[in-house]
């Protein structure tokens, strides 16, 4: 019989040791049950937090998709906007050719030709975006 197996049955016989035994017993138990209790938590943690980052992920690619969809907007009306200030300059070099032709008419007629001022806006765009300073 080992020293052990001697101590333990000699504590078995020993009512002072009884109780001892006992709330080691109770011990084992509680820090069983505390530590099953543990490993839950944290295993509801760690669902919790994948659960998060899943919906944030979600989140992320739809707000990706909404500023990807903005851009292509932009960009489109970026072009567009290009075009109409191409249109712009072209129309305002044919008024300035057209004036030009009036002001010769005028000259060579003697005839009083009204002769329109071209607009300051072709010019100075209003800024209600960006303007470049």
């Amino acid at each position: 019989m080992s020293a052990r197996q001697a101590a333990s049955s000699g504590s078995d016989s020993d009512p002072r040791y009884a109780n001892v035994d006992e709330r080691k017993r109770k011990r084992m138990i509680s820090n069983r049950d505390s530590a099953r209790r543990s490993r839950m938590r944290k295993q509801k943690q760690m669902e919790d937090l994948v659960n998060e980052v899943s919906k944030l992920q979600n989140e992320n690619n739809q707000l990706m998709q909404g500023v990807n969809v903005a851009q292509q907007r932009y960009m489109e009306m970026e072009s567009a906007n290009n075009v109409l200030r191409a249109q712009a300059v072209e129309l305002t070099e044919r008024l300035r050719s057209l004036n030009s032709v009036l002001q010769t008419v005028e000259d060579v007629s003697g005839l009083s030709v009204e002769i329109p001022e071209i607009p300051d806006p072709l010019f100075k765009p209003s800024c209600d975006v960006r303007c470049p300073v």
